[in-house]
Formats: structure tokens, C-alpha cells, sequence
């Protein structure tokens, strides 16, 4: 349940990025500051953090012996993340980005094949391959019939062109998200603890922000006054708070692919916030009776998500040991 919780705290915080990305997008501000901003700002806050804990030595010797690792999943999990995320909300809204972003419940849920879990049997505790959660899968498509009638009526009034442009790219990040993260958390195991891990992902994506904010500058310019302040605001919020919280709740959870999609399914509370958040801040329009009861099926499957994915009493059988 504590997992459960950090992840909808998480989510909250998460919101700001939708709701500013689509308020500097409206303000002219490019995709791109957008996005390598962001990660510019969350740097320094989370050196920061992590020195004053005492330990910023002890990551810098965990990515000096494993940096290629770091470099490619950080970047993965960080920048092919939030970096479509941002040239989305150039064709669409945040509540349809918000809403298409749900996907990352099936993403995550389809991706437990490619890492192992401990499992206790008889013999001891074993490592095996994770299985796609066929329950879990399940419930999730319930969130996604929540997600569908939330935006039922906004669709309809864009282009084939617009909405494929706005949803190909959320769907990738979608993928790299937990990709990136079930990566590192691989890489990292229990030697750092989640600041550790948020910094050194941070700080090894930098490669990534970097070449893009160069062709940014190339291509578009320097960001307005108003950009940065907004992306600072989104740093804080989305990047270092409700990052730490979301990894935080993740490995609570780690080694058990189902319970792990249960605390991801949280994240579909990002799109109820979205929706109030522009209605408070945009003034955007006050949704529909469809998008009210869409926000009431995503919390049903949410809520389902969570008790129906426990770990069984019964030992699961290992099919494929790993040491």
C-alpha cells in the first residue's frame, strides 16, 4: 500500500509537465528547451540532495565502472522518455498526451519478459524470467476504457495527421520509461538508493540534453524568459520530486514484475490531474459527463490494479533460473 501511495503522489507531481509543457507550447516556446531545460535544472538540485546526504562519491564510482550502461539506459529512461513527451505536446494538449501516456500500464506489463525476479521456493530464493502478467494486463485495459471515455469527445476535433503526430511519440516513451528505469535498477541494485540512482541517471543522460540543446540553439534559437521559468517550475515538480517518489515506490516493489505494475499503474491518476490542472490554470473547458465517468473507470482499475496484483502464497515454478 505504502507503494501504492508514492505513486500516486508521484503522479501528481508528474502533472505539472503535461500542463506546462502544453502552457509553453501555447506561449511559442520549443519542444526542445522544453525538454534539455528541465534536465539542466534537475542537475544541480539533485547533486545537491545527494551531497548533502553524504554519498555523491560512492555514484560517481558505481558509473565509472559500469559507465557505457549508464550513458545508454539513463538515456533511455530519461531523455527517450521526456524528450517525445515535449515534441507531443507541440500537436496536442496535455490531456491527450496525459491520457496517451496511460499506455506505459500495458508497456510495463509487456516488457517483464526481458528482466528476471526473485522467487521463493523450496529450494531457496531463485532468480527467473519475468511473465507477462496476464491479470494485471487485464485490469489495465479497464484504465485504458477509462482513459478512452476521458477523451472521447476531444479526439474528434483533431486531424489523423495531428493525432498521430501527438500519439506515435508518447507511445515510445511509454516504452523507455520503465525500460530505462527496470535497466537501471539491474545495473544499480541495492548499492545506491533512489536519490543516488534519480542523480546518476541524471547526470549520465547529460550527453543526450546536451547534443539536443545544441541543435536547439542551432535551430530555433535561445528560450524565452518565460520558458525557462516554466521549465524550472517543471524540474522541480515533475523532474525531481515526483521522479524520487516514483522511484522510490519502484523499488519498493523490486523483484516482483506484478507488484511492479501496480505501482506503474498508479500513474494513471497523471490524467485526472491534468484535467483539473488546466482547468485551474489554462481555463480550459470543464469536461464532459463521459470524461467525468472515464475518470471514475480509471480509479475502478487502479484500485483493481492494486489488490488483484499481490504476489501469490503459491511458489511460482522457476522455468529459467539465473544466478
Amino acid at each position: 500500500m505504502k507503494a501504492i501511495l508514492l505513486g500516486v503522489s508521484a503522479a501528481f507531481f508528474f502533472a505539472a509537465a503535461f500542463i506546462f509543457n502544453h502552457s509553453m507550447e501555447l506561449s511559442g516556446g520549443s519542444w526542445i528547451w522544453s525538454g534539455a531545460l528541465r534536465y539542466f535544472f534537475m542537475l544541480p538540485f539533485l547533486a545537491l540532495l545527494v551531497l548533502l546526504r553524504g554519498n555523491f562519491m560512492q555514484v560517481l564510482r558505481e558509473m565509472k565502472s559500469d559507465w557505457v550502461r549508464w550513458v545508454v539506459w539513463s538515456s533511455v529512461g530519461f531523455g527517450m522518455f521526456y524528450a517525445p513527451l515535449c515534441f507531443s505536446a507541440s500537436f496536442a494538449p496535455g490531456w491527450l498526451i496525459a491520457g496517451t501516456w496511460q499506455f506505459t500500464i500495458i508497456a510495463g506489463s509487456l516488457l517483464a519478459p526481458l528482466f528476471y525476479e526473485t522467487v521463493q521456493t523450496t529450494a531457496g530464493v531463485i532468480r527467473v524470467r519475468g511473465r507477462i502478467p496476464i491479470k494485471g494486463l487485464f485490469l489495465s485495459l479497464i484504465i485504458l476504457i477509462g482513459i478512452m471515455l476521458l477523451q472521447v469527445e476531444q479526439t474528434s476535433g483533431l486531424s489523423a495527421s495531428t493525432a498521430l503526430l501527438a500519439v506515435v511519440p508518447v507511445v515510445i516513451a511509454a516504452f523507455a520509461y520503465p525500460l530505462g528505469n527496470r535497466k537501471m535498477m539491474d545495473v544499480c541494485g541495492d548499492r545506491l538508493d533512489t536519490y543516488q540512482r534519480v542523480f546518476g541517471m541524471t547526470l549520465a543522460s547529460m550527453p543526450f540534453w546536451l547534443i539536443l540543446a545544441v541543435y536547439g540553439a542551432v535551430s530555433v534559437g535561445r528560450p524565452s524568459q518565460t520558458q525557462v521559468i516554466q521549465s524550472l517550475i517543471v524540474a522541480i515538480s515533475s523532474g525531481v520530486i515526483a521522479t524520487i517518489l516514483f522511484f522510490s515506490a519502484t523499488d519498493l516493489v523490486r523483484g516482483n514484475m506484478q507488484q511492479l505494475a501496480a505501482v506503474e499503474a498508479t500513474q494513471s491518476m497523471e490524467v485526472l490531474f491534468t484535467v483539473l490542472g488546466e482547468l485551474v490554470l489554462l481555463s480550459a473547458p470543464l469536461p464532459s459527463l463521459i470524461s467525468w465517468l472515464g475518470m471514475l473507470v480509471i480509479m475502478a482499475g487502479m484500485i483493481l490494479h492494486s489488490l488483484f496484483s499481490r504476489p501469490s502464497d503459491v511458489p511460482m515454478q522457476a522455468a529459467e533460473a539465473h544466478e
